[in-house]
């Protein structure tokens, strides 16, 4: 018998294949499922980002790690206007693969290993925990960093706005943990995919003057099209910070061939440069969020946090799994809190991800 690759005995089973009972029951609804378990995006890609695709379809050479300049401008450009970023340069940015590829391979790509401790929200995707063990790294989970012991920790995830929770860190909280982790020289990696999905909080990057008084250093802002601008299939993302930190990782991913397609580093050019149709996505996302709140509160649930993100975090009091299986009975199909750690273990994500059709069923199931 060939031997297993050796990656495989380092990560858990993929959460959602534990899933699969529940969705067949969903499934099975008289009116089919309503799939709010995942935060994939259903609603069409912008047209003029479909354009300067198809505009860039003929690209028989292979495109660069770093991206076109014309690339590494708009990432500039959007850094300063939607982050209040200062100082960037093309040095300070870097295109990536889609952002869950590098959250998976960080740590190995930074030459962490045994000893060194990877951090991240107790509550949190289950990938940081995965790129962790994939460099045979430790890892550690928080409520809030700062009360960490700092000892061997190299990289520290934040998250905010969260997945799953929806929370979002205060400027004044992001001001602390940034001041700890230098006090302490620990890499920060802030994952912001969600920062402009904020309704009932305005987040924040670590980006942000009034964060980092000024200075990149020990900083890097991770940003995702997939939910902003329906391009979860383009697999298009990219991280804007220290340039001490993203050269080593250009290199790295130059010999790796981590390199985003021509066409889509078109695409992200053009979606960076209009905002229009992200507050059209915006519009269409908060009329699915109120409708499902007001639905689930009417059903007995109570949602904490929410106030931001692709998400509503809520609770019956109950195992999530009970929970999952009483929405699956209804067509409806969850994502358990325990995927996300076992703090969450008494609520589920549901998220704002389905058609207004889709959506409408399952208010009229909650009803």
């Amino acid at each position: 018998m060939s031997a297993v690759p050796a990656p495989i005995d380092r990560i858990p089973t993929f959460p959602w294949d534990k899933l699969e009972p529940y969705k067949k029951t969903a499934a099975a609804h008289p009116d089919g499922i309503v799939d709010l378990s995942v935060g994939t995006p259903v609603d069409p890609v912008p047209e003029l980002i479909q354009k300067a695709l198809i505009d860039a379809a003929n690209s028989p050479g292979y495109p660069t790690v770093w991206g076109t300049p014309e690339l590494r401008d708009a990432l500039v450009s959007w850094c300063e206007r939607r982050l209040g970023a200062r100082g960037l340069g093309h040095v300070n940015v870097l295109p990536i693969v889609g952002s869950k590829e590098l959250v998976a391979w960080l740590p190995t790509q930074l030459g962490l290993g045994p000893g060194d401790k990877v951090a991240y929200p107790r509550l949190a995707y289950p990938t940081y925990e995965v790129g962790a063990r994939l460099a045979r790294a430790d890892y550690v989970s928080y409520d809030d960093p700062t009360e960490l012991d700092p000892t061997g920790i190299k990289l520290l995830w934040l998250n905010s706005p969260s997945n799953p929770t929806g929370k979002v860190l205060s400027k004044d909280d992001l001001t602390r943990i940034v001041a700890w982790a230098r006090e302490h020289d620990i890499l920060i990696f802030s994952d912001e995919c969600y920062l402009e999905l904020g309704w009932e909080a305005e987040p924040v990057s670590v980006l942000h003057p009034d964060v980092n008084g000024g200075s990149h250093e020990g900083l890097v802002a991770v940003h995702s099209l997939s939910k902003r601008s329906n391009l979860a299939g383009y697999r298009a993302a990219f991280l804007a910070g220290d340039a001490a930190v993203l050269d080593p990782l250009l290199q790295i991913r130059k010999h790796g061939g981590m390199m985003t397609s021509a066409p889509t580093q078109a695409a992200v050019v053009a979606a960076l440069g209009d905002d229009q149709h992200v507050q059209e996505q915006r519009a269409r996302y908060a009329a699915r969020r109120e409708q499902l709140r007001e639905a689930l509160l009417k059903h007995g649930f109570r949602i904490e946090h929410s106030e931001a993100s692709l998400y509503l975090w809520a609770t019956r009091d109950e195992s999530c799994w009970d929970t999952v299986a009483h929405l699956a009975e209804l067509g409806i199909l969850v994502a358990p809190g325990d995927f996300y750690g076992e703090a969450g273990d008494r609520f589920v994500r549901v998220a704002l991800t389905a058609s207004d059709e889709r959506v409408r069923a399952a208010v009229a199931r909650l009803s």
